[in-house]
């Protein structure tokens, strides 16, 4: 994995082709923050925040979705609370028609406290972020949604070093499926070659871009994008 410096954002936010922006968001927001995160959201955002049986769970979504809305809103150059969106049939969000003309594509990932917000313009973009952590079933979970080579290279580590490497693999697939809006479907299908000091790359037909990011200690990411080229930029949300 390798190292991005995160940089507060500058006032104007430029995107342009091959551009992408990563966002990282601290979910630990205090309560006037929440508040005001909560006064942008739509109804059935609301509603789905009330849905989450723990309140730390209730309050990362509310603090993911108003921060995901404030920064397309400083793209779009309207309220927060003016974002509207459209699902896909697996659930992932769009801006909604009235702005196709903007030509702006994103996707969101969180785990724990943190969160990654992605932005392209006019490429297909999916981000996924996952907190390390030990797995009972490693092995068995790598033999199933992995390839039989990516398994094989998971079992040359150490046990401490397979939690790294399993979720250094999962991330870069799951970003590759939600670029492309598939979901959780046929994980062993995507190849990801990992190689000692060597940018990972991505196995699969098409023109597709995988970079992986490291946003906080213990935690793995990836972004997936559409292009041969892109011109990463990572910034911190305030």
């Amino acid at each position: 994995m390798f190292n991005f410096n995160w940089l507060p954002a500058p006032k104007k936010l430029d995107l342009l082709l091959n551009d992408v922006h990563i966002w990282r968001i601290n979910l630990n927001s205090s309560e006037s923050q929440l508040q005001f995160f909560r006064e942008t959201l739509s109804s059935d955002e609301i509603a789905r925040a009330q849905r989450f049986y723990f309140p730390e769970h209730r309050q990362r979504f509310i603090a993911g979705r108003g921060t995901l809305r404030a920064i397309l809103g400083q793209y779009l150059g309207i309220d927060p609370k003016q974002v509207e969106f459209e699902y896909q049939p697996r659930g992932k969000p769009l801006l909604a028609a009235k702005f196709a003309d903007k030509g702006l594509l994103f996707n969101l990932s969180h785990s724990q406290d943190l969160a990654l917000c992605g932005v392209s313009y006019q490429n297909q973009i999916g981000v996924d972020l996952e907190y390390i952590r030990t797995m009972s079933d490693l092995e068995g979970l790598a033999k199933r949604f992995f390839s039989f080579k990516e398994y094989e290279y998971l079992r040359l580590f150490s046990p401490q070093e397979q939690q790294q490497i399993f979720f250094r693999y999962w991330t870069c697939k799951e970003a590759y499926l939600k670029a492309t809006g598939d979901g959780l479907v046929q994980l062993e299908e995507i190849e990801i070659s990992l190689t000692p000091n060597q940018p990972s790359q991505l196995l699969v037909s098409g023109d597709w871009n995988l970079r992986e990011l490291t946003p906080a200690e213990n935690f793995a990411a990836a972004v997936v994008v559409a292009g041969s080229n892109i011109n990463l930029h990572c910034w911190e949300y305030y």
